[in-house]
């Protein structure tokens, strides 16, 4: 074990190539962060279209057309995983892929503990992203995800299989999703000491009663240079006001995210269904009544609004949002609400209180 001191004056112990620890969080944290609204940071953060619902509620026919639409808006950024709808998602990608040319698209894929019993060991690694390339029908991806972590492997395994894949070309960039903060800090760190693929990108949940992320994880990805983007911008759908709490998300029936007897949609019930929840959303509706007039502004478009003009995210570093939505319609209608603009300073207020309100039972940014 020895100490070791980075240029920017942090501290941290390396026993062999794990178990960092920070000893001077002072110098590590930066000083608490605050939403700049400077022109600079201000300006549109980058957007990036989520295919979690292709091959599930949006069919192949549908995909095609969510995509088509994006390409001729210059949306270029496509977000998929190995595991969305047993990999029915990157097919789908990957057919669209022939049909219009690699050349027109950027994609980022993940790779998830669960998929295979080999996890993210260094072979488990390997074999994911060779079988998302198959489906995607696609030599390299732009970003690799990892997806969250697999605590029965050394990261080091793991960190160490992504730089072998790396420096075959297969993608450009390291992404990181669901991890805590100082999960990210020992990744950065670990590869940095072995001279490997650096993060630069982490995917986390974030939307306006969602915020855990402000708090320890915006100050590390600030200090390592590394830029966020959002999903669950809807918490799942909850923030489009359809829903209530006496539903019953257990019936097979209804469409959305919460309703069935399947992983998913109880995982996003324990994650959202809440009571805090629902009365933010009536809080925020009244609010947007009382400012703007019964019907104006809906709770869609608050919610698109204040991610891309009232958030921490920040277009100077590069961050951005990845919108879902089930069907071209939803997406045509979340790309018209993020250029409204900003909403009235007393609708933000509402949204600030509403989140004070979640906060008790928000869920964990990392798993």
């Amino acid at each position: 074990m020895h100490l070791c001191r980075s240029k920017t004056g942090v501290q941290f112990f390396i026993s062999g190539t794990s178990n960092i620890v920070f000893q001077n969080i002072r110098t590590f944290a930066v000083t608490a962060l605050t939403q700049d609204t400077s022109d600079s940071c201000r300006k549109m953060v980058d957007t990036q279209i989520g295919a979690m619902e292709f091959g599930r509620q949006t069919n192949e026919s549908e995909s095609f057309e969510v995509m088509d639409y994006c390409l001729n808006k210059g949306l270029k950024w496509f977000d998929t995983a190995l595991m969305y709808n047993g990999s029915k998602s990157e097919k789908i990608m990957g057919k669209y892929v022939v049909k219009e040319g690699r050349s027109k698209m950027y994609i980022a894929t993940k790779a998830y503990p669960g998929f295979s019993e080999k996890g993210f060991s260094f072979d488990g690694i390997v074999e994911q992203l060779e079988q998302s390339l198959s489906n995607l029908q696609t030599d390299h991806v732009d970003i690799f995800y990892l997806h969250h972590p697999d605590r029965n492997y050394p990261i080091e395994e793991t960190l160490k299989a992504c730089d072998h894949l790396h420096k075959q070309g297969k993608f450009k960039e390291l992404g990181i999703s669901n991890y805590a903060a100082w999960e990210l800090a020992e990744i950065y760190y670990i590869c940095k000491l072995h001279d490997w693929v650096l993060p630069t990108v982490y995917q986390g949940m974030y939307n306006p009663l969602t915020r855990m992320v402000e708090t320890e994880l915006f100050p590390c990805m600030r200090r390592l240079g590394v830029r966020f983007f959002a999903y669950n911008m809807l918490a799942g759908g909850l923030l489009t006001g359809k829903h209530k709490m006496d539903d019953h998300p257990e019936d097979e029936t209804k469409l959305g995210r919460f309703f069935g007897k399947e992983v998913w949609p109880s995982k996003y019930r324990q994650r959202f269904w809440h009571k805090e929840y629902f009365d933010g959303v009536t809080d925020i509706q009244n609010a947007l009544t009382a400012c703007y007039g019964e019907g104006k502004v809906s709770l869609i478009e608050a919610c698109n609004r204040w991610m891309y003009h009232h958030s921490m995210l920040s277009q100077k570093h590069g961050d951005g949002v990845i919108l879902g939505g089930s069907s071209l319609t939803q997406l045509e209608n979340n790309m018209k609400f993020i250029n409204q603009g900003p909403l009235d300073p007393n609708v933000v207020s509402v949204f600030d209180r509403s989140w004070l309100r979640v906060k008790g039972v928000c869920p964990r940014y990392n798993r």
